[in-house]
């Protein structure tokens, strides 16, 4: 009888939050999800869509100042302006202590390269590393290639409730460890990890934290210093930016990372973080893609007067509140309709344990290759994915086959309730012709 109340009892308080987010502002400010194709987009675990802010600001930077920076000519110092805006406005999404700290790049997989490569030429006596069985390939392959410098690996792995416990980290460090690294939420089954206390058992034994940030981004704050990590990436093309990466990492420890760098560029970061010339446009899009963030926050607050004069950051953690809260009325309906459907769903499927998780969901159906559901849902304009998620290990972990895997359906805040609803009426068809 408890159970059932405190069921009811959530189900009110979400649809009270799903009443109260500005879902239909939030929408409008979509170009993609205003147009007539009615597409619904659930695959956004591969890359989210944009807000015209940020293709505003891509068009304004290729129109008004595409030019090289460095310059001592006006448009060529407006790049450098957008830029060291830009890295204010990651810095204030991270939480970095100073903006010095964040480089620009193409994406997360090549910073992480970056670092493991710097790393591995350093490695000494602590040459033990710790990789997870959760993560994308990109935060494991890339260190597992040390192991031909003399890098030594140990296995956190995840457990039956589809996360990593931290309990299981302990054994796995020791004096000999460099460095741990995991990420911060799961790209293919959702499950958000306890970093802080990640970051608690490494530092212990004098090791550092890698996190891979990439799907948290789009669906929680960010806060290195909360996290007490020591490197963290991110993909801005996932938190409704174009396609670039960005690096966080303790100025410290940046400062002595031996990297590839031309003569004329000092040895300090950012600069000897960001070898080449990387997409000024799109890191004019990642700062407006903040902005728009920044000015959710705003639009949700109840006092105007106090929503101008706050901090960008403290706006910030108002429209992240927001997001998580109505992003777990999401995953419930989510788990409502794949449970009426049958569905195997993988990791995470207690209710209860919905705050553990961000609105990305694993799954399968009897009978019913992924692929064939990707492709039936398709015809619908419903847009998932199937696959190995890039996380085979994960695959191999869960008993599935890495060239089949699972179904992913991946949501974020401009999702609505109704297209969860659409959705499943779509996958209840399909489950009925199998």
């Amino acid at each position: 009888m408890e159970a059932k109340s405190q069921t009811v009892l959530r189900s009110e308080n979400s649809s009270a939050s799903t009443a109260a987010f500005p879902i239909e502002t939030v929408r409008a400010a979509f170009p993609a999800l205003t147009r007539p194709s009615g597409c619904i987009f659930f695959d956004n675990a591969a890359g989210a869509q944009v807000p015209l802010g940020v293709l505003d600001a891509v068009n304004h930077h290729l129109l008004e100042c595409n030019v090289q920076r460095g310059g001592r000519y006006v448009k060529s110092r407006e790049v450098d302006e957008m830029i060291l805006r830009a890295r204010h406005s990651i810095a204030d999404l991270v939480n970095a202590r100073d903006a010095s700290e964040i480089a620009f790049g193409m994406n997360a997989t090549s910073f992480i390269r970056l670092v493991s490569l710097a790393i591995g030429q350093t490695l000494g006596k602590r040459n033990e590393i710790v990789v997870t069985d959760m993560d994308h390939e990109a935060n494991v392959a890339t260190w597992l290639a040390l192991e031909r410098g003399g890098a030594n690996f140990s296995w956190w792995k995840m457990r039956e409730d589809g996360n990593l416990h931290v309990e299981d980290l302990i054994p796995l460090v020791s004096s000999k460890t460099r460095l741990v690294a995991c990420t911060v939420a799961s790209n293919a089954i959702g499950s958000i990890v306890d970093v802080a206390a990640a970051a608690s058992v490494a530092h212990a034994s004098g090791a550092e934290l890698f996190l891979d940030s990439v799907h948290y981004g789009p669906h929680a704050l960010i806060d290195v210093q909360a996290f007490e990590c020591d490197y963290l990436v991110c993909s801005g093309y996932k938190i409704f930016g174009p396609h670039m990466g960005f690096l966080w990492g303790r100025r410290e420890l940046l400062e002595k990372l031996p990297t590839f760098r031309e003569d004329f560029i000092p040895d300090e970061p950012p600069g000897k973080i960001e070898a080449g010339t990387f997409v000024y446009e799109n890191v004019a899009g990642m700062d407006a893609a903040v902005r728009y963030l920044e000015s959710l926050g705003r639009s949700i607050a109840g006092n105007a007067g106090m929503a101008k004069s706050e901090s960008r950051r403290s706006a910030l953690q108002r429209a992240f509140h927001a997001i998580r809260v109505y992003e777990e009325s999401l995953s419930l309906e989510m788990l409502r309709v794949l449970n009426q459907c049958g569905a195997l769903i993988y990791g995470l499927a207690d209710e209860d344990r919905v705050g553990q998780r961000v609105p990305t969901l694993c799954f399968n159906l009897p009978n019913a290759p992924p692929a064939r559901i990707t492709e039936e849902l398709t015809k619908q304009n419903i847009f998932v994915r199937d696959g190995h998620m890039y996380s085979p290990r994960l695959m191999l972990r869960l008993g599935l086959a890495k060239e089949s895997g699972a179904v992913r359906a991946s949501l974020v805040h401009y999702n609505t309730v109704q297209e969860v609803r659409a959705f499943g009426r779509a996958l209840a068809e399909i489950k009925e012709s199998c």
